[in-house]
Formats: structure tokens, sequence, C-alpha cells
């Protein structure tokens, strides 16, 4: 949850700072007068993303198949680049050597701090986790190799034309606003400053729709594991790995606009973009751990994984929390307010198991048959139709008894139990049928692909219909007006919704995320509207959900 959050707060910080810093090399022609943080950088920055979330329900199927050459044209333009002026100064291959790194880090004051900035250039290795998915591990590996030459050709070569052209000059906070420098358009001549910014932004566009397709694929993960909100979700086109949340779009829009808005400049983001990145990276480097412990790796080898990876990273972090006032609570502020919402829905969740109860269905057949054959109550449905969360076809949750044989008797003809189950393959769309009781107890096995939009209404009109031509059910009204003249009896479908009751006895802390999982709740996607059912034949029927029922309640008699 920690890593996910981290991850979404990469996913609102990135955008912002790509396109920002790639904005900013129009700051390189003299005759536009844009400054650091001017209000032209800003509206169009702002204009770029306004497009960029928009255009997200449409998918990136049909401009997908550009990535990869606009890619290829911005790493090609990276290594050119660098190639030209890594020349002008041959001494910078001396970076080849740690020795200097670690004399640097040793004897330069604030060496030590300055591993914030470094840390900036590893920034986009946390993207390939989110991507992996998506693009697979063989095409990372394979593409790695030349984007790592680029990189480092071009990181060679700005360093090579500062010690050649910027000899004598002192980079600090106080100087780096005056000189302005920007090491990697100081490469490029004026006349390609223009095509220059145009590659960097397109660049800067393709990777932020890495971490904004991460962020929608991590969110329907955990609404999978329970540890999300229900959102709907849509898929634009039948590409691999392609959905869109339109929630998520919509917060992560103004999370970016927010950004945006408060830093105005891109030096000012990567305080905030630092720390999301290095939380990342260190709950990668934990799950990683406990992966090899899953495989039986020997514990030395993990320790020393750990050991390496840990003092790294911790470093980083250390060095990269200097900057946590100067806009690294950013980052804190976004990523607590995502792992709120994941642990308040699963904290939430453990406390409400302790209510859910399933019972044996056979013990209650013979009442529930009864309940059918009693014309002294009024026939609520001839098909009733509840949803139920029981992976044991011969349980059934107690509240749904309860809502049939108690809370106010539901006669109906026929009883349908529906289950649905999410499979990991993504275009699986099977049902099973077993008649508990034939013509009179029937329950439904739905087994859905992750891709599957789970559209029970029409699902379930289905395999009624199938049911039908195989002579397995009886559909037709069993009122005897309506039977005479072939009239198919009315489908109603039950949801059960919970409700917190005043009735708790809960600690202050449980009753705090119980209130927020249920406000949560009520801003989510409804059970009818998620499960795609028509609102006309649904009835909502809310219980309380009682997990620690008041037990000690004082009241005394008095006589008159």
């Amino acid at each position: 949850m920690i890593g996910g959050a981290s991850l979404l707060a990469d996913g609102i910080i990135t955008p912002p700072i790509s396109i920002t810093s790639a904005i900013e090399g129009l700051k390189e022609l003299p005759s536009l007068g844009i400054e650091d943080g001017s209000n032209t950088v800003v509206i169009i920055v702002l204009s770029i993303l306004t497009m960029f979330f928009f255009m997200q329900q449409f998918g990136t199927a049909s401009i997908g198949k550009l990535f990869g050459p606009l890619m290829s044209i911005w790493f090609t333009m990276l290594l050119v680049l660098g190639l030209v002026h890594v020349f002008d100064d041959l001494s910078i291959f001396k970076a080849l050597n740690p020795y200097y790194a670690v004399q640097f880090l040793k004897n330069y004051e604030g060496g030590f701090w300055l591993l914030g900035a470094v840390f900036l250039c590893t920034t986009g290795a946390e993207a390939l986790y989110s991507d992996l998915g998506h693009c697979g591990r063989n095409n990372i590996r394979a593409s790695w190799i030349y984007v790592k030459i680029c990189l480092l050709v071009n990181y060679f070569g700005q360093g090579a034309y500062l010690l050649s052209h910027r000899t004598g000059l002192v980079i600090d906070e106080k100087t780096k606003s005056a000189l302005s420098i920007n090491a990697f358009y100081d490469l490029m001549p004026q006349w390609f400053i223009i095509p220059g910014v145009i590659i960097a932004t397109t660049a800067a566009i393709i990777a932020s729709q890495a971490m904004v397709s991460g962020a929608f694929t991590l969110i329907s993960e955990a609404m999978r594991l329970n540890l999300w909100p229900k959102l709907r979700i849509r898929y634009p086109s039948e590409a691999k790995g392609q959905l869109f949340i339109p929630a998520i779009n919509f917060i992560m829009f103004l999370g970016c606009a927010g950004v945006v808005l408060f830093f105005r400049k891109s030096s000012s983001m990567e305080a905030a973009y630092g720390l999301a990145i290095i939380v990342t990276m260190l709950m990668t480097t934990i799950l990683f751990a406990n992966y090899l412990v899953l495989h039986r790796v020997k514990s030395a080898w993990i320790y020393v994984f750990l050991g390496i990876y840990l003092v790294i990273e911790s470093g980083y972090l250390v060095a990269l929390m200097v900057k946590f006032a100067h806009g690294g609570y950013i980052t804190l502020i976004i990523g607590m307010i995502m792992f709120l919402v994941m642990y308040i829905w699963y904290r939430a969740r453990k406390i409400k198991n302790r209510y859910v109860e399933f019972v044996r269905l056979e013990h209650y057949i013979p009442k529930i048959q009864e309940l059918s054959n009693d014309k002294s109550v009024p026939k609520y449905a001839t098909h009733l139709v509840y949803l139920t969360s029981a992976n044991n076809p011969k349980e059934i949750e107690h509240k749904i008894i309860y809502s049939i044989l108690n809370k106010k008797p539901k006669r109906a003809d026929i009883y349908w139990f529906v289950h649905v189950d999410t499979m990991d393959d993504p275009y699986t769309s099977e049902y099973k049928v077993e008649h508990i009781i034939p013509n009179d107890i029937i329950r439904v096995d739905f087994r859905l692909g992750f891709r599957m939009e789970p559209r029970i209404n029409l699902m379930f009109r289905k395999v009624v219909e199938d049911l039908v031509t195989n002579k397995e059910v009886n559909i037709m009204s069993r009122y005897e007006s309506l039977a005479s003249s072939g009239t198919v009896g009315d489908f109603q479908f039950m949801v059960m919704e919970k409700y917190l009751s005043q009735d708790n006895e809960l600690p202050f802390l449980e009753r705090v995320i119980m209130k927020f999982h249920f406000w949560l709740k009520e801003h989510s996607l409804s059970e009818e509207k998620g499960f795609g059912l028509d609102v006309s034949n649904v009835t909502v029927e809310k219980f309380p959900l009682i997990v620690a029922p008041v037990t000690n309640l004082k009241l005394k008699r008095i006589e008159e």
C-alpha cells in the first residue's frame, strides 16, 4: 500500500515536472523573453495537461504505434547532441573513475547532500515497474541497451560542454538563477531550440502516459484486492492493458494542475519528485526481498541484496529529506492521502468480516419452499434474484436468509442466487447453473475475466433464455390470469446495502475508520451500477452493520 501510494504520487508529479522542464527550453530564446516560473510557461503546461488528460478516455491504441518511433527520435537526438559536444573537453571521461565521486562526496562541503540532485538522473527507472505489464520484459531489456547508451553519451556531452564553455563559474543556489544555465538546451544550436522543445515535450508526454497508465492499472488491481473503493472502469480499445478510470483521471488532473500552479517551475518540483521515487524504490526492494523468501532463496543472498540496496537507497532518502521543507512535503501529503484511502478500505473490510456470517443453505431450504407455497403471504416477485459473495454453493450469507424470511417475508416462485468470480484470464466469459431445487431455488455462477465488464443484467437474461430453451426452468407467470396468456413473470434484483448502525461500541480509531469507509462508499460506484443492473428492476435493501453490539446498556426501571 505504501509503494502503491508512492507510485500514485509519482504519477501526479511526473507530468508537471516532465512537461514543465521541456517547455522551459523556450527560455533559451531571448527574443521570447520567457523567465523561470513565468505565466507563459504555466499557461502552456496547463493547456498541454488539460488536453493530455482529456485524451485519456479515448485510449492510446491509435497513437500507441507512434510511441516507439517518437521515443527513438528523442533518444537519437540525445545521442547526437552528446556526440557533437563530448569532445569539447576530453577530461570529462575521468567521470568513469569512481575515485573522483568518492573524493567529491568526502571533501566537498555539502557534497553528500547533492546526492538528492544526482538521484534525479535515475528518474524513469521506477516507471519500468508500471510498464512491465504493458510492454513486456523482453521489450524493456532490449530497448534499455540503446536508451542507456544515449543517456550516458548525452550526460558526457553536457559535462564536456560545461567544462569547455562555463569554465570558472561556480554553480550554487545563489548564482544558479542568475546564470540561468540549462546544460541540456545549451547543447542545441539556436535554430534547433524550437524543434528540440517540441521533441522534448512529446517525450515528456509519453513518459507521463507511462505513469498514468501505470496508475490506472494499479488502481484496478487495488480494487480487485479490495484495497480501493469500487470505481467505473472503461476499456477504450482491445489493446492489451488498455483501461481508463474516469474518477482517477480527474483526480490526477487536479493534482497535476495543482502542482504546476503551486511550484510554477521544474527546479522547485525536484524535491517532491525525488521523494516519491525513492520511497517507491525502497518499497520495491522490500517486496523483492519477500519474493526471494517465498522462492526459498538462501537467506545469505537475501541479506546481501538488502544490505547493498537499502544502504544506497537510504543514503539517497536522507539526502532528499533535506529539501523536505522546500516542496518535499507535497509528496508526503499526496502519498498519505492515497495510502489512507487504501488503509481505511482494507481495515474496514477486516472490521466488517467480524459481522459477515455464512450459513448452510440446506438448513433453510424447507422454510424457503414453505414460504414460496404460502399464498397467505403477498407475492413479492415471480423471480427474486440475490447477488451473493459466497464462493461455496452450499453456503449463503445470513443477511440474505434474514431478508427472505425475517425482515419482511418475500414470497417468490423462483429464488435465484447469483455469484460473480473475477478470473485472471482477461476474456473469460462462462457461467455454471446449479438447480438446488428445480424450478424453485437456482444458483448461477458467472466466471468473468478482469477485462469483461460485469453487465449482469444482460448476462443473466441470456442465461435464463438458455435455460428456457433447454426446458430447465419455467419462467412464465404463476398468476392464473397471466399464465393463460403466456406472460413471462417479473424479475426483481435485490441489492443488500450496509449502513453503520448506531448500536455499536467501537473503539475511537475503528469508529473513525468505519465512518470514513462509508463516506468513501457513498462517493464510489454503487453495487447496482457496478454490476450493470437495470435500476427499474432493482430493490436496494439497507440493513444495519453491527460489528460491536452495545453490551452494557444502563437502564433502570422505576415504579410510579
